[in-house]
């Protein structure tokens, strides 16, 4: 009788054993991340992030999906009101997602934010709020072609550099190849963020602090885009297209250019591509008075407003964006760099000290970022720029233009 029992009793708790595990397993939450796909490299890093993110919480799945289309999606499945639960965020996006209510506000949810480049907690800081922690950052810095300097007689640039130094050198770069190809001393993208940082290291700005006025319409400015125009009106610069690019990094990859201003996601581009290139590595030069910026281009996860699994999903991004979940990408030496200062160092360890300028130069960059609506000033001031790239615009007047289309902005 008590043997009986006895199995009874194995039986049922068996039984509940069992019960107990299909309940755990009802209870796993499931997520979708969503964002672009980038490097081959750079997309197994993420891969393998998320993996060891589900090792550490296995009661958390989590669907990896990155779109070709990215805007054109995201923005669909905004408006489907089922969006993904975390998802990129360019930097340039946040004020019109913070304004559309589709991102979850981060500052009560977001761990060890004093870890983050402070310029980046800025960037993803939008009415005092802090929305989503970033993913990774790029800065922009000037890339040089040695051999090219060497055959001039040049000393290679150096972070002392002033826009003096650049237009000099940029002078004496110009000419042919052996191929009878002109060889310009500096690609110059007629793009509103290639010319910024000359707009900020001469003291001027495009809105005051709470983008409640347009500031662009200053003597800062103009002296500014004079500069950058005039190195194209006197032959010693150019955009892409005029030694058949079709952007800067191709340009100085192909030899076209001695000199080039892209971000740290031209260093794999290079490396891959142009193996045998010769080139460095420096600050933008400066203006002559000292003033010195560059940009910083950055993600951040977003988690969805809307989100049915908020807390699952703030798990996921603040470990992506983790010391411990970053390193993974750091210890791999991608372009992009991790977002904590605490991993510069592993970035460096992996990708080599000579791009060390990409790191130094974060503490004086300003964010690509500005308020609702704002493409249509962005593609005034670009269609402007290429107009005085040709001699059919005056740089003051593309100033004026643009700050009147400001102007129209902000005050709708």
């Amino acid at each position: 009788m008590r043997k009986v029992h006895f199995l009874t009793l194995a039986a049922l708790l068996a039984l509940v054993v069992s019960g107990a595990g299909a309940a755990f397993a009802r209870q796993t939450t499931s997520l979708v991340l969503m964002g672009w796909s980038s490097s081959p490299e750079e997309n197994d890093a993420l891969n393998r992030q998320v993996e060891a993110f589900m090792e550490a919480y296995p009661d958390i799945d989590v669907e990896v999906n990155l779109v070709p289309d990215y805007d054109t999606t995201i923005q669909a499945a905004f408006a489907s009101g089922d969006p993904p639960d975390v998802f990129y965020v360019d930097s340039s996006k946040l004020p019109d997602w913070a304004e559309a209510g589709v991102l979850d506000v981060g500052t009560e949810k977001i761990e060890n934010p004093d870890g983050f480049y402070q310029s980046l907690v800025e960037v993803f800081t939008y009415n005092g709020e802090f929305y989503c922690p970033p993913k990774d950052f790029s800065t922009m810095t000037l890339q040089y072609n040695k051999d090219m300097f060497d055959a001039a007689g040049l000393d290679y640039p150096t972070a002392d550099w002033t826009w003096d130094d650049l237009r000099a050198a940029a002078e004496a770069l110009t000419g042919t190849n052996d191929q009878g190809q002109t060889v310009l001393g500096l690609v110059t993208p007629p793009n509103f963020e290639r010319w910024l940082p000359f707009l900020y290291q001469a003291g001027g700005s495009v809105l005051n602090e709470d983008w409640t006025e347009v500031t662009l319409d200053s003597d800062e400015a103009r002296e500014a885009l004079e500069f950058y125009v005039g190195l194209v009106r006197d032959g010693f610069a150019g955009p892409p297209s005029a030694v058949d690019a079709g952007w800067g990094g191709e340009a100085f990859g192909e030899g076209r250019v001695a000199m080039a201003m892209e971000g740290n996601w031209v260093i794999t581009f290079l490396l891959n591509g142009y193996p045998d290139l010769n080139w460095g590595v420096t600050e933008l030069p400066a203006h002559p008075s000292g003033g010195e910026a560059t940009m910083a281009f950055t993600v951040c996860y977003g988690v969805a407003a809307d989100s049915d699994n908020q807390d699952a999903a703030w798990t996921l991004a603040n470990y992506l964006t983790s010391e411990e979940g970053a390193r993974m990408v750091a210890e791999e030496g991608f372009g992009v760099m991790p977002p904590r200062v605490a991993l510069a160092d592993a970035w460096l360890a992996a990708r080599g000290e000579e791009f060390k300028p990409f790191i130094d130069v974060a503490e004086v960059a300003h964010k690509w970022q500005f308020p609702v609506g704002f493409g249509d000033v962005i593609d005034t001031f670009n269609a402007g720029l290429q107009l005085a790239f040709e001699g059919q615009a005056l740089p003051e007047d593309v100033i004026f233009e643009t700050a009147a289309a400001a102007e129209e902005v902000l005050s709708r």
